[in-house]
């Protein structure tokens, strides 16, 4: 009886070993001495192979962090460091698959259709983050803006992603800098800015122009 993991492993190791898709189910589960109504049990394609791999390590990623004792104690922008400095640690263990699996797509600031699964994923951990900065006045509540922090976020995660992909510094350095400058710019422009004071200002005078008009005579 074959196994989702028995059929997973199989997979990467042919794509990793031929740098290329099987040219059929038919004649990927013949290698594998299975049959196709096995297959069929667990993926409907190859494709689904892929994507439900990344979007198991994206889990077990957020899983892993979660579960630290010093979670709750972090920022929301620190946890959003350490998710993605884990994530990449996490990455580098299959790092053959991955560029294998994202080396098609040449994109910077785009997501490929692969991650399509570990989209939402991302947002519903990232929002999670996002509600708790607000809540605590860490992040600026901004109407209309507030509602896009988690699309600035997933901005991030393609990017950093394919940064890495193509990172040959020594130990990946440069990808770790990246997080570090990408996420604490994110941050820095989801606080409150001297911006915002001007903002709540010139409401402040909108609402109170009748005043402002009998303070000039």
């Amino acid at each position: 009886m074959a196994t989702s993991q028995q059929i997973k492993a199989g997979y990467i190791d042919y794509v990793l070993t031929h740098d290329e898709q099987p040219k059929s189910v038919y004649s990927f589960v013949k290698k594998l001495k299975i049959t196709e109504s096995e297959f069929y049990e667990f993926y409907s394609s190859f494709e689904s192979i892929e994507k439900i791999i990344w979007v198991e390590l994206t889990s077990e990623a957020i899983n892993t962090i979660q579960q630290q004792e010093i979670w709750e104690q972090y920022s929301s922008r620190d946890k959003m460091l350490s998710f993605f400095y884990s994530y990449i640690e996490l990455l580098k263990k299959q790092r053959s698959f991955i560029v294998y699996s994202l080396k098609k797509h040449k994109a910077t600031f785009s997501a490929p259709e692969v991650l399509s699964g570990v989209k939402p994923i991302f947002e519903n951990f990232a929002l999670g983050l996002i509600n708790e900065g607000l809540e605590s006045g860490e992040l600026a509540d901004r109407k209309f803006l507030s509602k896009r922090y988690k699309d600035a976020l997933w901005i991030q995660f393609a990017f950093i992603i394919n940064f890495w992909v193509n990172d040959d510094s020594a130990g990946f350095e440069k990808t770790d800098e990246a997080i570090e400058k990408g996420i604490n710019v994110t941050f820095d422009l989801f606080q409150r800015s001297p911006i915002d004071n001007l903002f709540e200002y010139g409401k402040f005078l909108s609402r109170n122009g009748k005043f402002a008009e009998k303070m000039k005579r």
